[in-house]
Formats: structure tokens, sequence, C-alpha cells
């Protein structure tokens, strides 16, 4: 299955509690981390509501 490849890029300060709740179920709990989740629908979903904070790409 296809997977995303995500990084943090810029601070969640200032970020209000549910962007900062998606970064955390996404598995981002520090800046300029990377992990790698699953392509999914709920997955998508948190990436448009964080996409100003992250960098992500398709793998």
């Amino acid at each position: 299955m296809a997977k995303y490849r995500i990084t943090q890029v810029i601070s969640k300060n200032g970020a209000s509690k549910r962007q900062i709740a998606n970064l955390k179920s996404l598995g981002i709990h520090r800046l300029h981390q990377t992990v790698e989740v699953e392509k999914t629908p709920v997955s998508t979903g948190m990436l448009e509501k964080v996409r100003h904070l992250v960098v992500f790409e398709e793998i």
C-alpha cells in the first residue's frame, strides 16, 4: 500500500488544539521529525488540516 513521508518544518506554536492533535495522531512530536504513514482517507484528511506545518511526499 502507498505511504506518505511526513516531516514537520514549522513549529506548532500558535496552532489550534485540533491541529496539534492531528500532528500527534500522525506520530509527529517534534520539529524536523520524519514519519511514514500509510495512505488512507483518514491520514489524508489529517494532512490537509496541517499542510502549512509539514512537508509530505507520497512514497
